[in-house]
């Protein structure tokens, strides 16, 4: 894999945090078709946050499929069926507090992004323009999800 995320990753914005860095050591992935880091070292000003440690992770992992599907044969009447899909994953695993006294628990967020065989040779740069949107939307909102979590409003 070539997802290579730069050491240290400047952070969105987020209430509480000053421009936030985290700095990334290579880390196991859980499956060969995975690459994962930890955050070793934070940047700016992020009171109360830790860095990965074995009972509070704060670690970052990205997974391909185990096998890139391809898209099936035209059926005898010149149509495609049904189109698999190649589903990627991002993950953020970060240990936090739910109670004061009692141990961590782990937050776990998710982004799955599931593209359609063929997509990645027929319209590349249609690919590109999803992933463009949808990162640049997270990134734009980045406080905002996080007000939205924590207050419970959407």
């Amino acid at each position: 894999m070539t997802w290579a995320p730069a050491s240290p990753v400047t952070g969105a914005p987020q209430t509480g945090l000053t421009s936030p860095t985290y700095t990334l050591a290579t880390d196991v992935a859980p499956d060969s078709n995975g690459v994962a880091r930890a955050v070793t070292t934070l940047g700016g000003t992020q009171t109360g946050v830790e860095v990965s440690s074995p009972s509070n992770p704060f670690t970052l992992l990205a997974t391909r499929p185990k096998v890139l599907k391809t898209l099936p044969a035209l059926q005898a009447n010149g149509q495609l069926g049904s189109v698999p899909m190649n589903t990627w994953y991002v993950s953020v695993r970060k240990g936090v507090d739910v109670l004061a006294g009692q141990p961590k628990r782990v937050m776990v967020a998710r982004l799955q992004i599931d593209v359609p065989a063929g997509a990645d040779t027929a319209d590349p740069e249609s690919v590109r323009a999803a992933l463009s949107l949808l990162i640049g939307a997270l990134w734009e909102q980045s406080n905002e999800h996080g007000d939205a979590i924590i207050t419970g409003v959407l």
